[in-house]
């Protein structure tokens, strides 16, 4: 037989056989549809697997992909304090502002966790500092009331974020750090700064109660102290 023909005939068996390959191997994998590349950017934010989240972002990862939930890769990035993850997506442009169906998004959930860093990373991508938790506080508040000091001196520092907002129990921040906190040394300092950015003692819980009169009750004499009317 001619040596074309032959060459035309094994071509052809192989090609029905599937196996036209590199080298003999198998045959290329097929590409991860749109959902299942969301879904592993979802779980490798989660991880904190940086590489795998800039490998998925070059394939076509939806940046801002959610769960069920509503809950963003940055999100999770966040919670796990995953600051690699976080950079990668804020630098592909992820939106720090979307809220899951808990009201959590990037910047709040470093109110909770209090992770400087994260917070850093977070304010790269200029978050809305007025979107508000599930107990319509600000980042703000559960970082006073958890004693996150370094965390609310570096929000206070470094934005224009509301020392007074008060959310939906009727609490500010400095009520917060006396009523949930601890009265010792780290809730204490947080109470100072919060003072020296501007924090107003004369708020009153919705029963009419100040913070001095929570630090009264107490026994929390270093707040008191602080929290004396200076007129």
């Amino acid at each position: 037989m001619p040596r074309r023909p032959v060459l035309t005939a094994l071509l052809a068996l192989t090609v029905t056989a599937g196996a036209v390959t590199t080298g003999g191997g198998a045959p290329p994998p097929t590409p991860m549809t749109m959902p299942d590349l969301n879904a592993s950017l979802l779980e490798a934010a989660t991880t904190g697997d940086a590489p795998r989240v800039q490998s998925l972002l070059r394939a076509g990862a939806d940046v801002n992909a959610a769960d069920a939930t509503g809950r963003t890769a940055l999100t999770w990035a966040a919670l796990g304090d995953h600051v690699a993850v976080a950079r990668a997506l804020i630098g592909a442009g992820a939106d720090p502002d979307r809220q899951d169906a808990q009201r959590n998004n990037a910047l709040l959930v470093t109110g909770e966790t209090g992770s400087v860093a994260m917070l850093r990373e977070v304010l790269r991508a200029r978050p809305d500092l007025t979107r508000t938790n599930r107990f319509g506080g600000t980042a703000l508040i559960p970082a006073a009331d958890r004693g996150h000091l370094a965390y609310v001196r570096e929000l206070l520092a470094t934005t224009q974020i509301n020392v007074n907002h008060v959310n939906n129990l009727g609490w500010t921040a400095l009520l917060e750090a006396v009523i949930l906190g601890d009265g010792g040394p780290m809730h204490t300092e947080i109470v100072r700064v919060l003072l020296a950015r501007g924090a107003d003692r004369r708020i009153a819980d919705r029963d009419g109660i100040t913070a001095l009169e929570h630090a009264r009750q107490r026994g929390y004499t270093g707040m008191v102290k602080l929290l004396q009317p200076t007129d």
